[in-house]
């Protein structure tokens, strides 16, 4: 136990991580974060942070003192309140969370999966043909933002009208998470309506039977949780459901239209997909950080955090150390991705991981068989977003097979 005046003094670092320089290329800065200590404090968002691998998967795995109820983002629910009510699942700590989770797992199954592969499977075929067909297309305006819209608000369950204001809410939960700047204002301008349309179709009556949305419902009705809670869960559904695989699988053809010979080998041992989409978040993590607040003083690698801070985890750069990974910048899809936190890690590690998993298989998959070589035609356009690593152009041209 260290004596008062023992730890040692925190680096405080002059960068602002939510700061438009720092978002539109976040790898540029990671180095300097990960050397300048396992704990460094950034007077730009009042909070110390954590960049390498070890403290950032400690400190998720360690959900008892680096608590979630009390906000993922710069907001500390102890002291104000957030623009809507929390999560269940995102920002709960045990047992609340332990509840609304297991009872999500039993909805978000393997045995669920099981059931929609073979549809989700065509509707990617389907897509990945008509692309290929045209040769050139927008990975993400034709692709990656077109696919989980097919599937993921049908499984749901949604109503048919105004689905597109989907990504437009992920936008608006994903700024949150950061400081009230000029990216969550500019980032939100306009999307007014997404947030009133999300509130509408997580109510009972505007779900489908069959979906999952019905099925939280369903839940409450056998005491699993509360009609209350049903609709906050339904929330989550739609909040992270869909940018989130928006990005990742546009990450993913980024990363193997970059590299070639990659690309070569995943067309050679199709079974290489899996590895390829894991390598491809662990490379370009689309959940850049989260927060936590400390529930009692803790030491970290010789740094003590008082009780009550906010600590920013940047799980990109704990994605790219250099003391966990090899050559941890270079994207290699036979590369073991065991152990990344691309998804989050320990108890809050992400619900929906199995759908995006499958998704980034399927279009993987469907690319690999029919494409011989793809290329960028262009700059990629990124999407700035106080969480997010966001991609809003991908331009790509491809050779059939």
């Amino acid at each position: 136990v260290m004596k008062p005046g023992e730890a040692e003094v925190v680096p405080n670092l002059a960068i602002d991580p939510f700061d438009k320089v720092f978002l539109g290329d976040p790898y540029a800065y990671h180095d300097m974060i990960r050397e300048a200590g396992p704990v460094v404090w950034l007077d730009s968002v009042g909070a110390f942070a954590m960049a390498r691998y070890e403290e950032v998967k400690d400190s998720l795995r360690d959900h008892e003192t680096f608590c979630s109820s009390r906000g993922v983002g710069t907001l500390d629910f102890a002291k104000e309140t957030p623009f809507r009510p929390p999560s269940l699942l995102l920002e709960a700590d045990p047992p609340l969370h332990d509840r609304t989770r297991s009872m999500m797992n039993r909805i978000v199954s393997l045995k669920a999966l099981k059931e929609l592969r073979p549809r989700w499977q065509a509707k990617a075929e389907e897509l990945v043909d008509r692309l290929v067909e045209r040769r050139r297309f927008d990975a993400v305006k034709d692709l990656s933002e077109i696919f989980p819209m097919m599937i993921f608000p049908d499984t749901i369950g949604l109503r048919d009208d105004g689905r597109e204001h989907l990504l437009d809410y992920a936008t608006i939960v994903f700024n949150a998470f950061g400081p009230d700047n000029d990216v969550l204002r500019e980032g939100n301008e306009g999307k007014e309506a997404a947030i009133e349309w999300v509130a509408e179709a997580c109510k009972r009556d505007n779900l489908k039977e069959g979906g999952w949305g019905m099925a939280v419902f369903e839940a409450a009705d056998r005491g699993e949780c509360t009609h209350e809670e049903a609709e906050r869960l339904v929330r989550s559904f739609l909040s992270a459901g869909v940018d989130t695989t928006v990005n990742g699988i546009g990450h993913m053809v980024l990363a193997l239209a970059g590299h070639p010979e990659e690309y070569q080998k995943l067309r050679s041992n199709p079974s290489l997909v899996r590895r390829a989409f894991e390598e491809s978040l662990r490379w370009d993590s689309t959940v850049q950080t989260f927060f936590r607040t400390t529930t009692k003083r803790v030491e970290v690698g010789g740094a003590e955090i008082p009780e009550g801070q906010k600590v920013l985890l940047f799980l990109a750069a704990a994605n790219r150390d250099p003391l966990h990974w090899d050559e941890p910048d270079a994207f290699r899809i036979e590369r073991n991705t065991s152990g990344h936190v691309g998804f989050g890690f320990g108890i809050h590690q992400c619900l929906g991981q199995m759908v995006a998993r499958l998704e980034g298989e399927l279009i993987g998959t469907a690319i690999a068989e029919r494409v011989a070589s793809i290329r960028l035609t262009g700059a990629p356009v990124r999407r700035l977003n106080n969480t997010l690593h966001a991609i809003d152009s991908v331009p790509v041209e491809v050779e059939p097979a």
